[in-house]
């Protein structure tokens, strides 16, 4: 018996969410249905803006092409962005020192580390230098550069050879999406190379991300999936995603259980 097109229209949003892409031959040959259905199946979709049609197949529509500004950024999913940050700061310990780059869900960790003494924090962002030097007992460093008014974060060759002079125990690194072929992306090259140098410097690094960064690329490559030691997310990130990145000796971290292969 063939499946109904919005049986065929779930597995290809659910590939689409994990790959980013889908071909017609091979979901032709998965539904046992002609080419022609196919493509019929991806023009509906296209017309309902869940997917964006290119040669040979389809590929996932990106929800916002550059990235939002620090205010709207700050108000979308607050609770998971929340609720992230005080697992993130859970994992660090007495006496040690952390990365954090320009992230709404890192700044949530430091918000998290407020009575925290013993711990020193580096970051490149303004909002959690700024929220340091509100409530933090511990020390904080200002890893300082070029600063963008619209990200408020310090990037450029001052940051990168101020970085360079530290080793830290953690790196919690945010990203614009998390895909399984582009890897860990942001929106912004600058910030994706400081990230990436954050995650240089540290024994272990971190991902922070809620469940809406899954199946999204972005501009800039900060580093492939399993470069990563550990991804602490909310309990909306799909089974599918919990799987994908087991897949790949990657730890997950979802509503305060540990998912490890």
């Amino acid at each position: 018996m063939s499946l109904t097109y919005e049986e065929r229209r779930q597995t290809i949003l659910a590939q689409l969410d994990i790959d980013g892409k889908v071909q017609v031959h091979a979901l032709a040959k998965l539904f046992n249905v002609s080419t022609e259905t196919i493509r019929r199946d991806l023009d509906r979709l296209e017309k309902e803006e869940r997917l964006r049609k290119v040669y040979g197949g389809a590929v996932r529509m990106r929800s916002e092409i550059t990235e939002p500004e620090f205010l709207k950024r700050s108000q979308m999913h607050q609770n998971e962005k929340q609720n992230i940050g005080k697992l993130a700061a859970s994992l660090i310990e007495d006496g040690e020192t952390v990365m954090l780059d320009n992230g709404t869900t890192t700044l949530e960790i430091m918000r998290h580390l407020k009575d925290r003494a013993d711990v020193t924090v580096i970051t490149n962002f303004v909002p959690i230098l700024t929220c340091a030097l509100e409530e933090f007992k511990g020390t904080v460093i200002f890893a300082g550069g070029e600063v963008n008014a619209s990200n408020q974060a310090a990037t450029g060759a001052i940051a990168h050879h101020l970085l360079d002079q530290f080793k830290v125990n953690k790196a919690f690194i945010s990203a614009g999406g998390v895909s399984l072929s582009d890897g860990i992306t942001e929106y912004n090259l600058d910030e994706a190379l400081l990230s990436r140098k954050m995650m240089q410097r540290a024994e272990e690094s971190i991902l922070v991300v809620d469940h809406s960064k899954f199946g999204v690329t972005t501009f800039a490559q900060i580093s492939p999936i399993e470069h990563i030691s550990m991804i602490v997310t909310d309990s909306g990130c799909s089974k599918e995603w919990i799987d994908a990145i087991r897949e790949l000796d990657v730890e997950i971290l979802v509503g305060g259980k540990v998912h490890i292969e």
